[in-house]
């Protein structure tokens, strides 16, 4: 199928991303899930695609997505083959009745991945909030998911203080910091309503023992956020392996930043 200029480029920017999740060691097998709100793009190209697949209902009705159409990650699907060949690994849904059911519009009748519901209720928090942010990320970092398994850290704002510490662009490009969802049971709307109540105050949110969740105007954006709260977990880890605990900067030093870069 050909798309036009913007569909294009969003599935070149997720199968880049997806590219970078692999080589991070952060997608085992069919780990992690990338969706984007391509509604803004849809085209007459699009409109006219019968359904490939479904309808199939939704856990709960999404009124603000009625109609929207979301490039969305497979169920079962490798990020390593999202990024070769990744509309053999994609799908395109539109949402239909309200909200209450989708279909797959394109190219291949790949199911979508299992965090949907997760996926979905969030942006529709985000088409609610109205800032322009499409993309979703959810992947598994691994010095930020191992900081998780460590109780002290899941103390509000102690992680984001410790990770804002460790370098100067942590703090400068990721100002409100990490927020941490206590473990649930992946791919449930418990999961999705906790992350939700925690993406106004925090860029990043950690799921306990499992992931990071971020939202971008673009994949890109969302995948910086973790990218850059993974190399702060990086040098802390380091530091800990050479026998030592990294002092990090100082809270004068970091108001300095936040003075700096008006965050």
């Amino acid at each position: 199928m050909e798309y036009n200029e913007n569909i294009a480029a969003c599935i070149a920017e997720i199968s880049e991303i997806a590219g970078y999740l692999w080589q991070k060691g952060w997608a085992e097998r069919n780990g992690g899930n990338i969706s984007c709100n391509i509604t803004d793009f849809a085209d007459d190209v699009l409109a006219e695609c019968s359904p490939l697949y479904g309808p199939v209902s939704l856990p709960r009705p999404l009124e603000n997505l009625s109609g929207n159409y979301f490039l969305v990650t497979g169920t079962g699907r490798r990020m390593r083959y999202v990024a070769s060949a990744p509309m053999d690994n994609m799908a395109i849904i539109k949402i239909l009745d309200g909200g209450r059911s989708y279909v797959i519009v394109a190219e291949k009748a790949v199911v979508p991945t299992s965090e949907l519901p997760s996926h979905l209720s969030v942006h529709s928090y985000l088409a609610g909030r109205g800032d322009g942010y499409r993309a979703v990320i959810h992947t598994h970092p691994i010095e930020l998911v191992a900081m998780t398994h460590h109780k002290a850290f899941l103390e509000k704002d102690v992680l984001s203080r410790l990770l804002w510490s460790m370098i100067p662009e942590t703090r400068a490009f990721c100002p409100k910091g990490v927020g941490i969802v206590p473990y649930q049971l992946p791919g449930s709307l418990a999961l999705a309503d906790a992350t939700i109540a925690l993406l106004d105050e925090y860029d990043v949110v950690l799921w306990e023992k499992h992931g990071a969740f971020a939202v971008g105007k673009n994949v890109v954006e969302a995948f910086d956020m973790i990218d850059t709260l993974s190399k702060s977990a990086q040098i802390y880890m380091s530091g800990r392996a050479m026998g030592f605990v990294p002092e990090g900067m100082t809270d004068a030093q970091m108001q300095e930043l936040k003075q700096a870069f008006n965050l």
